[in-house]
């Protein structure tokens, strides 16, 4: 594979110079484009440093501590996304997280790939990144699209119940389009692929010299496996979170609204 020295990098950062001249000139804010170019660059390389030392050292302690630290900033990135947050957000999407994805990367690894040792960091790390990276945008759909249906359609569930509903039911018709919603980026990018993009993982092996008809399989196996994965989350956070605006009693009870 043709590796870029020092100069190469220089040379595409020039590309976000460029866009910082083109949005000086339209008289735009630049700072968060430089900071975001420099967090990346800082950032990734850390990553880089931290991923050698773990593939060196071939530890299962190693690799579960970084999967439980991607967990944790997806849930803490999810929150960021989330302006009305549900009653118990934390608990609801972290467990959701390390279940969802959780459970969609091994099942991938270990049953789909056969892994041997199940820990082998270099297929294991760079999977789970990409599990948990495409379920935070489905999470982050799924409870924002939550709290504005329950919010919006607050009499219509509350005459539900007086009419002998429960929670459940009465909450179903929001549970379905906020889960709906949370799909509609995965669904998306299946339909795209190939035609209008090729794909990240596809194209980085591609790039690294696997041949194309394997690098098109793992493509197809990774984003079954993601939108699996997105769904699987998507749905404990709805069903864990439509529960969480009620209380023991079946009673409605909205948090008050942040301006």
């Amino acid at each position: 594979m043709i590796d870029l020295d020092k100069l190469d990098l220089a040379l595409v950062y020039g590309l976000i110079l460029l866009a910082v001249a083109l949005i000086r000139q339209r008289g735009g804010e630049v700072r968060g484009l430089l900071v975001a170019a420099l967090r990346m660059g800082v950032q990734l390389f850390a990553v880089g440093y931290v991923l050698h030392l773990v593939f060196a050292l071939q530890s299962a302690a190693a690799v579960l501590l970084i999967l439980l630290l991607m967990a944790g900033m997806a849930v803490h990135t999810v929150a960021g996304r989330v302006k009305e947050k549900m009653p118990g957000f934390y608990r609801v999407v972290g467990s959701a997280i390390l279940i969802g994805c959780g459970g969609g990367t091994f099942y991938f690894c270990l049953l789909v790939i056969g892994l041997d040792p199940w820990y082998e960091p270099r297929y294991l790390i760079p999977l789970a990144g990409m599990i948990i990276g495409n379920s935070m945008t489905g999470a982050s759909l799924a409870a924002e699209r939550l709290a504005d249906e329950i919010r919006s359609r607050r009499e219509e569930i509350e005459t539900a119940l007086c009419l002998g509903a429960s929670a459940r039911q009465a909450c179903q018709p929001a549970v379905n389009r906020a889960f709906y919603a949370a799909l509609i980026p995965s669904i998306n990018a299946m339909a795209a692929m190939g035609i209008v993009f090729l794909p990240g993982m596809m194209t980085g092996q591609i790039l690294s010299g696997t041949e194309p008809m394997i690098a098109v399989k793992y493509q197809i196996a990774i984003m079954c496996v993601i939108t699996g994965s997105v769904a699987m989350t998507s749905f404990m956070i709805l069903q864990q979170g439509y529960r969480s605006y009620f209380s023991e009693f079946d009673q409605l009870v909205l948090p008050e609204k942040k301006n």
